[in-house]
């Protein structure tokens, strides 16, 4: 039969399972307290504070006000704007449909898996994030990550032609149809419309598809490179060489 661990063996694991547990000291009663619900003091950390981004002074006073909009029902439901990032004077200005949830969370545009994949083909192109400037028709997470309504895009178009007046982008990528019907009234499908050159005051506009659509059929990130292929060369550049 096999002898049980010595009792001073017994109680110095107790203790270690207590520490584990995040319990940091024990009843004079005796009696066993309870395993605490909280982390680990070790791995415990304070809550994801909301990535850092420069806001160029000229854009300051419409982000302020985008904070603080209430002109839609999407102002009920979001936990932070989504105004957009990027410089002043870009050669490149992507614009999307609206925040998912990982945007509505941080308040920074395209950063889950979408904006992994735009990440990457920026990249591609030659550019870094922080050279580009990254936004969206809406500014508030349409809940459900539904195609935001007519009504929801008319409140916030206007913040967007404002940011355009002021960062003047020397070309505009619309990603997605929601993009391309928002900023050019296009009325076409996307998988028609792609590929395509439109304007808006006077500054080119390329169609695509938006990077949620290639992670669903990647059969189409062919296409959609061709596409920015041709966003470079209308910027007289090439894709940098692997």
């Amino acid at each position: 039969m096999k002898k049980s661990p010595p009792v001073r063996q017994q109680a110095i694991e107790y203790l270690q399972y207590l520490k584990e547990q995040g319990i940091t000291h024990v009843p004079a009663s005796g009696k066993r307290p309870l395993p605490s619900s909280r982390p680990r003091s070790r791995q415990a950390a304070a809550p994801a504070a909301r990535p850092a981004f420069v806001v160029p002074a000229p854009l300051q006073p419409i982000v302020d006000e985008i904070a603080a909009c209430r002109l839609c029902p999407l102002s009920k439901t979001r936990q932070h704007t989504v105004p957009g990032q990027g410089p002043l004077r870009p050669d490149i200005l992507f614009v999307g449909e609206g925040p998912g949830a990982d945007e509505d969370a941080q308040g920074i545009a395209f950063i889950g898996r979408a904006g992994q994949l735009l990440s990457r083909m920026i990249t591609a192109m030659g550019y870094t994030r922080d050279e580009v400037f990254i936004g969206n028709i809406v500014k508030c997470r349409p809940p459900g990550n539904r195609v935001p309504t007519p009504a929801e895009m008319a409140g916030c178009i206007p913040y967007l032609k404002r940011q355009i007046a002021i960062i003047r982008p020397k070309l505009i990528v619309c990603l997605g149809a929601t993009a391309a019907r928002g900023l050019v009234q296009e009325t076409l499908p996307i998988g028609k419309a792609r590929g395509h050159w439109r304007e808006f005051e006077g500054i080119p506009v390329m169609l695509t598809f938006h990077p949620a659509y290639l992670l669903r059929d990647p059969s189409k990130k062919a296409p959609c490179w061709d596409d920015l292929k041709a966003v470079l060369a209308r910027l007289g550049r090439k894709p940098p060489k692997a």
